[in-house]
C-alpha cells in the first residue's frame, strides 16, 4: 500500500498552530515520502529552511556527483566518497492497527458511500471520498540506509502545520459489526496526542525510545498512533539522522502535504453490516 519515497523540494507549510492557509492539504493525493535536508557535520545544526533538497549540501560536498558507495576517479582502492542522504523513509499514512480502530470522516451522506475497503485499498478509498482520518491515524514508517554504513536515527519530532475546529462530517467505521479484531504488539511503537500544545512522540509500554540504528541490510519499522479529539490537525514529522561526520533532517509527510487527522466527537457515526447493501447508523445492526 505504501508508495515509494519521494524527495520533494518543499516542506508542509506553517509549522505554527493557526489555520493561516490550506497547509497543502488541497493538493492532489500523492505518494507518501520525505524531504531531505543535510548538514555537513554532526556538530552543525540542520538548516531551518523549508526548501532544502537532497542536492543542496550533499552535492556541495561531492562536486563530481559520484554515486554513494563508489570510489571517485583517482581515489585509492577502498576509499569511498559518501554523497547524498544515507537514509530513506517510506511512509504508509493509511495503515491500520486493526479495522476496529480505524475510522474516517467524510463530507458525504451514507447513501453516497462505497463499502469499507480492506487495508490495502484504504489509500484509494480515502482519495475517492476525500476522507480524513477520524479520531486517530496509524502510520507505518520504514526507515532504511542506502549503503553499508550505519545511520543513527536520533529521533522523530512532530510538527503542527495547522489546527482548526474538528470537521463537521459523518464518521464511518471500517470494522464490520460482530467481527472480532486483534492487533499485534509492535517493538517500535509510539503514540502522540495532537490535542497537546506541543505534541511529541512517547514510546508505547514495553518499547524503547530513540536512538536506533539502520543500514541497507538492517531496516527499522516504526508504528505511530496519532490521536486527536478537540481539533482538525495538519501535521508532519521530522526525522533526525547522523552518520559519521554528517547529519541532517528528513521531513516525512503524505506525498508533499501534511498528514491530516480530525476529532470526531458528536459526529453521526455509521457502520456497514456484513452482507448488507449500505451504511446504517452505528449500533443498529442486529447480530445473530
Amino acid at each position: 500500500m505504501a508508495a515509494g519515497v519521494t524527495f520533494a523540494v518543499g516542506l508542509p507549510g506553517g509549522g505554527g498552530s493557526g489555520d493561516d492557509g490550506d497547509g497543502g492539504r488541497h493538493r492532489p493525493v500523492g505518494a507518501a515520502g520525505a524531504t531531505a535536508e543535510e548538514s555537513p557535520s554532526a556538530s552543525s545544526s540542520p538548516s531551518s529552511s523549508s526548501s532544502a533538497s537532497p542536492s543542496s549540501s550533499a552535492e556541495e560536498k561531492s562536486p563530481a556527483r559520484t554515486p554513494a558507495g563508489s570510489a571517485p576517479a583517482g581515489a585509492p582502492d577502498g576509499e569511498e566518497r559518501k554523497s547524498g542522504v544515507p537514509v530513506t523513509v517510506q511512509a504508509a499514512p493509511y495503515a491500520w492497527e486493526s479495522p476496529c480502530s480505524q475510522r474516517y470522516l467524510v463530507d458525504k451522506p451514507a447513501g453516497e458511500m462505497k463499502p469499507p475497503p480492506v487495508e490495502e485499498g484504504a489509500a484509494a478509498w480515502v482519495a475517492a471520498h476525500g476522507a480524513v482520518s477520524s479520531g486517530q491515524q496509524y502510520l507505518r514508517l520504514t526507515v532504511q540506509g542506502t549503503g553499508p554504513e550505519t545511520v543513527v536515527v536520533d529521533g522523530l519530532t512532530v510538527r503542527v502545520a495547522g489546527k482548526r475546529a474538528p470537521l463537521a462530517w459523518n464518521d464511518y467505521a471500517m470494522a464490520y459489526p460482530g467481527v472480532g479484531c486483534g492487533g499485534g504488539v509492535q517493538t517500535r511503537a509510539f503514540s502522540v496526542s495532537l490535542d497537546s500544545a506541543r505534541p511529541s512522540l512517547t514510546p508505547e509500554a514495553g518499547n524503547e525510545d530513540f536512538p536506533f540504528k539502520v543500514s541497507e541490510s538492517d531496516p527499522e519499522v516504526y508504528y505511530i498512533t496519532a490521536s486527536v479529539s478537540a481539533y482538525d490537525v495538519d501535521w508532519y514529522l521530522e526525522l533526525k539522522w547522523s552518520s559519521g561526520d554528517r547529519s541532517g533532517t528528513l521531513t516525512v509527510d503524505d506525498g508533499g502535504r501534511p498528514f491530516r487527522t480530525s476529532g470526531n466527537k458528536g459526529r453521526p457515526a455509521y457502520e456497514f453490516p456484513i452482507g448488507g447493501d449500505g451504511w446504517v447508523p452505528e449500533g443498529t445492526t442486529k447480530l445473530d
